[in-house]
């Protein structure tokens, strides 16, 4: 199984992807930022193509690639079902990139953590962001792209603690394995 935490920066993801991982027996949690952490060392501004050079990682055609052959390797050699927590945004990345996990696992779900732009911005400041970095400036487009219906299963998290949405997303994917069982 992979399991994909989708949603804004401060929308929650890597709280539910690490209580999921810890309550999902033989899963493990992998954070495709590491991924585009490590080329945006290896690839220098200079060698990157055209439309690679933004201040965005996921620009970076290898990244896509490399996140789903990672994901590959790690289900091949460790056997677990990978929990994904990630901001995508990329109607086309996305769909590359869930496309790709679930060539490599059929029990593939994905859910979007969505909150309103002022609970974003509260919960960047709570964990110490500067007003106005990075993550700050692509609230706006986030909460926009996350209103696409590709984007589904939404879940809103104003006000809901974590523990109810992860209670919540293992009751969907026992619900979603049920019906693949059956039918």
């Amino acid at each position: 199984m992979i399991v994909m935490i989708n949603g804004a920066y401060g929308a929650g993801k890597t709280t539910v992807a690490s209580r999921l991982a810890a309550s999902i027996p033989n899963s493990m949690l992998f954070d495709p930022e590491e991924v585009g952490f490590m080329l945006r060392r290896i690839v220098p501004e200079e060698m990157r193509l055209r439309e690679e050079k933004t201040d965005n990682f996921q620009d970076l055609q290898l990244w896509r690639v490399l996140t789903v052959k990672v994901a590959g390797l790690l289900k091949m050699t460790y056997g677990k079902h990978l929990i994904v927590p990630m901001t995508i945004i990329h109607k086309e990345y996305f769909t590359y990139i869930f496309n790709g996990f679930k060539e490599l696992d059929k029990h593939t779900c994905h859910f979007c953590l969505i909150a309103s732009r002022e609970t974003l911005y509260e919960r960047l400041r709570r964990r110490g962001e500067a007003e106005g970095n990075w993550c700050y400036r692509q609230i706006p487009a986030c909460v926009e792209a996350f209103q696409d219906t590709c984007f589904e299963e939404k879940i809103m998290t104003d006000g809901v603690p974590a523990e109810e949405i992860v209670d919540y997303v293992k009751k969907r994917i026992e619900a979603m394995a049920h019906a693949d069982a059956t039918g």
